[in-house]
């Protein structure tokens, strides 16, 4: 299977039991196999994982639904959450 490219992609997660948040970013390798099909790779940290389009459970409560959201916006909820109270 030749590697045709590489793409960098962030996601941000929010489980709708727990209101865990979390993001990643996600290296996707685009390749062609044998029969000129074209395949998507996911990779974090140099390791190969399933598409985060396919995740179903959240890593902090194992449960779900899990929601997917544009990236930067759990880092934004959480500095929104932590802003000093006004006197």
């Amino acid at each position: 299977m030749a590697r045709d490219d590489s793409v960098h992609e962030a996601y941000a997660f929010v489980c709708l039991h727990c209101g865990h948040g979390w993001e990643e970013e996600y290296e996707i390798r685009h390749t062609l196999d044998l029969a000129g099909q074209r395949r998507a790779e996911y990779f974090v940290h140099g390791l190969r994982v399933a598409s985060p389009l396919s995740r179903a459970d959240c890593p902090f409560c194992r449960r779900g639904p899990i929601r997917i959201l544009r990236p930067g916006r759990v880092k934004a909820a959480r500095s929104f959450l932590h802003l000093p109270s006004p006197m």
